[in-house]
């Protein structure tokens, strides 16, 4: 083989080698856009999962999400959502405004003291009672039992007024009422069973269902939204002529049938 076709042959297998390395180059780069491709999308499926996890886990609370359920309203009550409770004889001149919180251990101590006078001052027409239902313990403290009680209060009202009142009055006895860092009102079933305890709603199968289906759920969140836009800092508040009823200290409510009655008398001359 002569000198000229030796050196061709060399150059003809390096020029052959060189494209091999080029092919083999461009094979492992594919290779390795197609790990790195893998190995983004295996990210961003972690982190979808990761992100949907997180999703599920802050989804609005379930009072939250109440808030765009429909509006129901209880029977007896008045106002674009419901919210004025406006209970007594329509005849009385005067209304007691009458601020609570169902977790509130001060308003069970009022109505255990002071609430059989303040009933029995309403059916006698010495005044109209306006009720406000405030659910800030809830905020407060954590927890649920304010708006729930309250909806169940609302299931009540829909009964009658009557059984609203003796409703209201059985959940803040010493039997019943939880101490409010206990929020056992969140529980429909203990609801239910101090409504047993009412004649007009003990077996009712409409209160029942009303109470376990969160029928005044979203009408509780609307009620709770008059205490907080009325600035009332404490439950139980008293009002009577745009004048808060105070008991011997001259801030708080009437704690005594005594106090209660000398704010009241006043009251109903001013």
């Amino acid at each position: 083989m002569s000198k000229r076709n030796s050196q061709a042959a060399k150059t003809a297998a390096r020029e052959r080698l060189r494209q091999e390395r080029e092919r083999q180059a461009k094979r492992d780069k594919a290779k390795r856009q197609l790990i790195v491709a893998a190995s983004v999308v295996g990210v961003l499926a972690a982190a979808g999962g990761i992100g949907y996890a997180v999703v599920q886990n802050n989804k609005p609370a379930y009072w939250e999400a109440a808030k765009d359920d429909k509006l129901v309203k209880p029977a007896n009550t008045t106002g674009k959502n419901g919210t004025t409770i406006v209970l007594g004889k329509s005849s009385a001149e005067k209304t007691l405004v009458m601020y609570e919180d169902p977790r509130c251990p001060v308003c069970a101590t009022f109505e255990q003291v002071v609430g059989p006078t303040v009933k029995k001052d309403l059916d006698a027409g010495k005044f109209k009672m306006q009720y406000v239902g405030a659910t800030f313990l809830d905020r407060n403290l954590t927890g649920e039992g304010s708006k729930n009680a309250l909806s169940a209060l609302g299931a009540a009202l829909d009964v009658s007024p009557e059984a609203f009142l003796e409703y209201k009055a059985a959940m803040y006895t010493k039997k019943w009422h939880p101490e409010e860092t206990t929020d056992k009102f969140k529980d429909d079933a203990y609801l239910i069973e101090i409504a047993d305890t009412v004649p007009a709603l003990k077996g009712n199968a409409a209160f029942r269902k009303a109470v376990k289906n969160g029928t005044y759920d979203r009408w509780a969140l609307e009620e709770s939204k008059v205490f907080d836009k009325d600035g009332i800092e404490g439950t139980p508040t008293l009002k009577m002529g745009g004048k808060t009823l105070t008991g011997s200290d001259g801030k708080n409510a009437p704690m005594t049938v005594a106090e209660y009655k000398t704010a009241l008398e006043a009251a109903l001359k001013g």
